[in-house]
């Protein structure tokens, strides 16, 4: 039973488990291959796919405090926090980064933050680079007027958020024989590969460059269960040059898929992790007789 001062994350009205939808599409069709996508996508209008499973367990953990939360100009989880925080009645403070941003024009995410009433604190690159360390942490908290915040590190993923993308798994036990994600942080991986069942893998598409991921994914399961769980992989050819980068050619994949499937395709994410599938399959990669599902973790920012 939640305390007075824990938000009634229920009164949100999610829908889950999310839907799971077959597509029929030729590129898999003639390789023996089925492609499910897994809707996450509708969970919720605001608090949508992934950014619902990590952020609600950590929302309940808040008590009602200050959440505060770091990301660039453009986070989806800056969005998606302050979303939560205007619906819940809880105050908010994102730590964005680059100092230079401050006497700028908001662009469109940053204002949409806070229209929400997210307030907006900048800070240099440098120190956010270093925004874990805890000494540099409790500099940037002062600086923000926020030190009794619940702080959620950039993109989500901590122990609450790998617990909560559990349950994606579990909602996939049986469906496919794959589970494909794009993956930022590795936290929604970490959760899902844990919640799958035996002879099931989860597969995630980087779209950062780096080769990080494995580690990070390794620890963020290692802090949640104790050890590595489930089978699991990354693939960390589909980046298109980074995060937030993308190309005419992606540009182009993605239209497509949105006219075949009547789906809208975020760039960012979503769009990497179906041109991935799409040339793996073509390479070869799954079976004759795979069931491959894709998380659509997110939809693109209007």
């Amino acid at each position: 039973m939640s305390s007075p001062d824990t938000p009634d994350l229920a009164a949100l009205g999610p829908r889950l488990p999310s839907p799971l939808r077959e597509a029929e599409d030729d590129r898999f069709a003639r390789r023996g291959l089925r492609l499910l996508l897994k809707r996450d996508d509708l969970i919720h209008p605001e608090l949508i796919g992934n950014k619902w499973r990590k952020l609600a367990p950590n929302l309940a953990a808040a008590h009602g405090r200050t959440v505060l939360t770091f990301g660039g100009a453009y986070s989806n989880h800056l969005r998606a926090t302050a979303a939560a925080g205007r619906l819940l009645g809880l105050p908010t403070v994102g730590v964005v980064r680059g100092q230079e941003l401050a006497g700028r024009p908001l662009n469109p995410s940053l204002a949409r933050c806070a229209a929400d009433g997210m307030r907006l604190h900048f800070v240099d690159r440098s120190t956010y680079r270093r925004k874990t360390e805890p000494d540099v942490l409790a500099r940037v908290l002062r600086a923000a007027g926020a030190e009794d915040a619940y702080v959620v590190p950039e993109g989500g993923s901590n122990t609450e958020a790998v617990r909560g993308c559990r349950a994606l798994g579990e909602e996939l036990r049986g469906r496919a024989d794959v589970v494909a994600l794009a993956c930022g942080t590795g936290g929604t991986l970490a959760g899902l590969a844990a919640g799958l069942a035996p002879g099931q893998r989860a597969l995630g598409i980087a779209v950062l460059k780096g080769g990080f991921l494995a580690a990070d994914t390794a620890e963020l399961q290692r802090r949640a269960f104790g050890g590595r769980r489930g089978e699991w992989a990354l693939d960390d050819r589909f980046h298109f040059g980074g995060y937030a980068r993308t190309s005419a050619g992606l540009d182009a994949f993605a239209g497509d898929f949105e006219n075949r499937h009547g789906l809208p395709v975020e760039r960012l994410y979503v769009a990497k992790l179906l041109y991935g599938l799409v040339a793996l399959a073509e390479e070869g990669a799954f079976p004759r007789g795979t069931t491959v599902a894709a998380v659509i973790t997110g939809r693109p920012f209007p």
